[in-house]
Formats: structure tokens, C-alpha cells, sequence
């Protein structure tokens, strides 16, 4: 399966963004400026918006979700019971890996944003879809929940997986690297061999690759690993 970009462009008012290239198995992260485009790419990948030119082509994609940053824009169960059901799943297994244990009766909009935030990813990473598309998946966790969320995505082993993010810590194993940069979707390469042409690097990865330690992959494990190695 892949998804296929063929001479896309985007246009709202005087703002546009180019996009070409082939979104292949695996998980690509794609970085950029707040405001470069990344949450309108993603809708229009999704098929929620049509390009002003160009063609987007789901190749061998059955099942598509899209996951928005903020995940009240999810939410059709009124309580959190509800709110689980409606994704076919057991209430229990969801609420205790979410942690709002006992709090299934509650309105869904009685949770904080980050407590709904982990709801929705307890409720979306048990789905297997050919293409997954994460806008900002990491905002309002916490350190520590972002590193069990990067677990699980890096033990995703089907379809392809897309995440837009501004993200500078905590970071999935990742296959591929993309970003937006002046108005243009720029395709990287393959994971480490992109890592020195990465504009949007964290500086901590910036100075392991100056210092001739080139992180194996963007996981804490591995920019700690590089840092280690003598």
C-alpha cells in the first residue's frame, strides 16, 4: 500500500504549500513550523479537503483515520463508558490504560484536555488501519505519556503511519523523515541516513551528529545511546 502525491498544491488565500512524494509502509514523521501547514496537509491526505491542484492517490488503502490535535473534536460518547463503546471497545481495559479508572460514568467533556487526550489514544491505537494520521499526538501529555505513546507506535507493524508534529523530545522509532520548509513538503529520507539533512532536529541530535554520533533512530533510547558511545 502507499499513498502517492503527484504535483499537489494547497492554497488558502495567499498562503500555498507544494507537496510531491510516496508515503510508503512504516511510520514517517513529518516536521515543521507552527503554521507552516501541517494540520492542512494532513486533512487533505485524509481526503477531508481537495487540493488546488495535483492528485492524491490512496494505493491498496482500505481503512483511514485521522486523529486532530485537540480530542474533543473526537469525542460522540457523552460519558466516558459511552465514549469507549463507540469505538467497539470494553470500557474497563480502556479506562485502566488511560488511567480515569472509575470515572467511565462521567461526562466526556468533564475530563481535562489532557486526561480526553489519553482517552482518545486509548481508544485509537487498538485499531489497525492502513493509514493512520496523527496531527499533534503529543500535545497535552505529559513526558510520560508521550514516551508510552512512542511505544506503541513503534510497535505498530502494519499499514502506514503519519505524524505531523513540532515535537523537540520524545519522539517513535521512525522509518521515515519529511518536513515543510518555505512552503514545501521535503522528503528526507530514510531514518538515520536523513538525521543530517533534518532542518527541524533537536538541537541535542544536531550536536551528537556535529560530534560525529549519529543517532541510530530519534528514540530516547537512541539519541542516548549516541551520546553514551565512545
Amino acid at each position: 500500500m502507499k499513498l502517492v502525491l503527484e504535483a499537489v498544491r494547497l492554497e488558502l488565500g495567499s498562503w500555498s504549500l507544494s507537496a510531491e512524494g510516496s508515503f510508503l509502509s512504516g511510520v514517517h514523521l513529518v516536521s515543521g513550523d507552527v503554521g507552516s501547514g501541517k494540520s492542512t496537509l494532513a486533512m487533505a491526505l485524509a481526503g477531508m479537503t481537495h487540493p488546488a491542484a495535483g492528485k492524491i492517490t490512496r494505493d491498496g488503502i482500505g481503512s483511514l483515520m485521522l486523529s486532530f490535535q485537540f480530542p474533543e473534536y473526537h469525542v460522540t460518547g457523552f460519558t466516558v463508558d459511552e465514549e469507549c463503546r463507540s469505538w467497539s471497545l470494553d470500557p474497563e481495559p480502556v479506562l485502566r490504560k488511560s488511567r480515569l479508572n472509575g470515572r467511565g460514568g462521567i461526562s466526556s467533556f468533564a475530563l481535562s484536555r489532557g486526561e480526553l487526550k489519553r482517552l482518545h489514544l486509548a481508544c485509537l491505537l487498538p485499531g489497525s488501519y492502513d493509514l493512520l494520521i496523527l496531527d499533534e499526538p503529543f500535545s497535552s501529555l505529559d513526558a510520560g505519556e508521550k514516551e508510552r505513546f512512542c511505544g506503541e507506535i513503534s510497535s505498530r507493524n502494519h499499514g502506514i503511519t503519519i505524524i505531523f508534529t513540532h515535537e523537540q523530545a520524545i519522539f517513535p522509532k521512525t522509518d521515515f523523515l519529511w518536513e515543510i520548509s518555505s512552503g514545501i513538503l521535503r522528503f528526507r529520507g530514510k531514518v538515520p541516513h536523513s538525521l543530517p539533512c533534518w532542518e527541524h532536529a533537536p538541537q541535542m541530535i544536531k550536536n551528537l551528529i556535529a560530534s560525529g554520533r549519529c543517532p541510530q533512530n530519534i528514540t530516547k533510547e537512541d539519541i542516548l545511546e549516541a551520546a553514551c558511545r565512545t
